[in-house]
C-alpha cells in the first residue's frame, strides 16, 4: 500500500519524537484522528507517565490521554528502534539558544541521526521544531540522504511549524491552522494530507520548507517587537504621569490599524524570547544585521530591572529599603494559568530582588516548587496573615484562577501589579495599589 493511501485511510503508524508541550498534544490529536501513535522521549519519567495514561501537559485532556492509551492507540517508548515500524515521524524536540543567543540544534541533529539509522522507503519525516530558515534542507536533509535514499522518491521531508499557545482556551492544536512546506511537491502533499485528517482547521501550503520556517519566525518576531514597543511606551508614560493601561484601552477602540499589546516584567516561554534570534543568526550569513529584533530584545530584557527599580521607589516613599524588605511575588510562571516557568521574566525579577538583598517569598497555584541556581523554592499558602507580614506584594504573573486578589488588596501594605490583573476590582480597596 502506498504511503498516501495509508495516510488517507488512517492506517499509517505515526511516530512523535519529543513528548513535551508540542509533541504530546500533537500525539493525542493524531491518535484521536485514528492513527496508531508511538511517542518517543529520552525522559523515562515522561514515557512511564504516558504509558500509565497520566497527563503532565495542561493542554491535554486527562481522560482523553488515558482512553487512548487503554485502547492501544498511543504508547510511549525510549527505544528508538521502533522508528523502523513508523510510516510517518514528526520531530518535536527543543531548539534552545546558548548563552550567546546562538541556535542550539543538537536535539534536532541527534534526532535526525537516529531516524536515519532506521529510515526506510516510503517514510515521511516532518520537522515541527522552530528553527532558522534553511534548517530542513541544509541540516536535516543531508543527514537523511547519507543513507543513499533520495528525497521525494524514497522518502519524504517537510517542515510544519508548531503553533502551540499554552493556556489558550480558544485555540488548541486541533483548531489552529497549520502551515506545510515540503522539499518536493509530493512531500508537501503527503504532509498536507496527514494534517487535514487530524485537524479541524485549514492547512496552508507554501512553496518550500524555507517559507514555512520563516513564517514561524515572522509570527514571533512580530510579537517580540510589539511587546518591546508597549514596554517602552510604558516607561515613557510612567515618567509623564500617564496611565498606560487606559491608553491601550482607548487606542483599542479603533476598529482598524491597531492591535493591543500589553506591558509586563519581560517576555518568557520557549518561543518569543528565542525564535527571533534564529533569524538573527541566519541573517549574518547574508551580511545583514537584524537591528530591530536585537533592540526589541534589549528593551524586553531590561524590564525585570525596571520593575525592581519601580518597586524600590515605592518602598522608599514609605521610608523602607529594598534591602531586607519582605517581598511576596504572586506568580513565577511565564504566563497566566499555566505552570510553565521556561524563560519566565518573573524568575529574573526574583533574581534581581535577591541580589539586592530583599527577602523573597512566592505564591503560584500552578508552580508548587522549583529549583533555581541550586536553590529550592516552595510556594507559600496565600493567606491574609502572610500578606500582612509582607512589606510589598508584586504581581508578576496574571493567573486568573487560584489567586484571591481581592483578599490581597484588602490586606497588603503595598501591591505592585505589573499585569493589570486587578483592573476590575472595586476602587475602594485599591488605595495601596500601583500599576506598571
Amino acid at each position: 500500500m502506498e504511503l498516501m493511501e495509508k495516510i488517507k485511510n488512517r492506517e499509517a503508524v505515526v511516530g512523535v519524537i519529543g513528548l513535551g508541550y508540542v509533541g504530546l498534544p500533537l500525539a493525542v490529536e493524531k491518535a484521536k484522528a485514528g492513527y496508531r501513535i508511538i511517542g518517543f522521549d529520552i525522559q523515562r519519567k515522561r514515557v512511564e507517565m504516558v504509558n500509565r495514561g497520566e497527563n503532565y501537559i495542561g493542554d491535554v485532556v486527562d481522560e482523553e490521554l488515558a482512553e487512548l492509551v487503554e485502547r492501544g492507540r498511543l504508547k510511549a517508548t525510549e527505544n528508538y528502534d521502533e522508528i523502523s515500524s513508523c510510516d510517518v515521524v514528526t520531530i518535536c524536540v527543543p531548539t534552545p539558544l546558548d548563552k550567546h543567543k546562538q541556535p542550539n540544534l543538537s536535539y534536532v541533529i541527534s534526532t535526525t541521526v537516529e531516524i536515519s539509522k532506521r529510515l526506510h522507503k516510503d517514510m515521511l519525516i516532518i520537522l515541527e521544531s522552530t528553527t532558522y530558515p534553511g534548517t530542513t534542507e541544509e541540516v536535516v536533509l543531508p543527514i537523511l540522504e547519507k543513507t543513499g535514499f533520495k528525497v521525494g522518491e524514497d522518502f519524504f521531508l517537510a517542515f510544519s511549524p508548531e503553533r502551540v499557545d499554552p493556556g489558550n482556551r480558544r485555540y488548541k492544536t486541533k483548531n489552529t491552522p497549520k502551515i506545510v512546506g515540503g522539499v518536493t511537491k509530493k512531500c508537501t502533499e503527503l504532509a498536507k494530507a496527514l494534517y487535514e485528517n487530524v485537524l479541524e482547521a485549514s492547512v496552508f501550503v507554501v512553496s518550500s520548507p524555507k517559507e514555512a520556517e520563516m513564517a514561524k519566525i515572522l509570527e514571533n518576531t512580530f510579537r517580540i517587537v510589539n511587546i518591546a514597543l508597549i514596554n517602552e511606551m510604558t516607561i515613557v508614560a510612567n515618567r509623564m504621569g500617564i496611565n498606560i493601561w487606559e491608553v491601550i484601552d482607548a487606542a483599542s477602540t479603533k476598529p482598524f490599524g491597531f492591535m493591543p499589546f500589553y506591558p509586563g516584567p519581560g517576555v518568557g516561554g520557549h518561543c518569543i524570547p528565542i525564535d527571533p534570534f534564529y533569524l538573527t543568526y541566519k541573517a549574518r550569513e547574508y551580511d545583514y544585521h537584524t537591528r530591530l529584533i536585537e533592540l526589541a530584545s534589549e528593551i524586553n530584557d531590561s524590564m525585570p530591572e525596571y520593575v525592581v527599580d519601580r518597586l524600590a521607589e515605592m518602598l522608599n516613599e514609605r521610608k523602607k529599603c529594598l534591602n531586607g524588605a519582605k517581598i511576596l511575588m504572586l506568580g513565577v510562571a511565564y504566563k497566566g494559568d499555566v505552570g510553565d516557568i521556561r524563560e519566565s521574566p518573573a524568575l529574573k525579577v526574583l533574581d534581581i530582588l535577591e541580589k539586592r538583598r530583599a527577602i523573597v517569598s512566592y505564591y503560584d497555584p500552578y508552580v508548587p516548587n522549583f529549583t533555581r541556581g541550586g536553590k529550592e523554592y516552595k510556594s507559600e499558602s496565600l493567606t491574609p496573615e502572610l500578606v500582612k507580614k509582607m512589606d510589598a506584594v508584586i504581581i508578576t504573573t496574571a493567573h486568573r484562577a487560584g489567586v484571591d486578589y481581592k483578599m490581597v488588596l484588602e490586606n497588603a501594605h503595598l501591591v505592585f501589579d505589573t499585569k493589570n490583573i486587578t483592573k476590575n476590582l472595586p476602587p475602594e480597596i485599591k488605595k495601596n495599589l500601583y500599576l506598571l
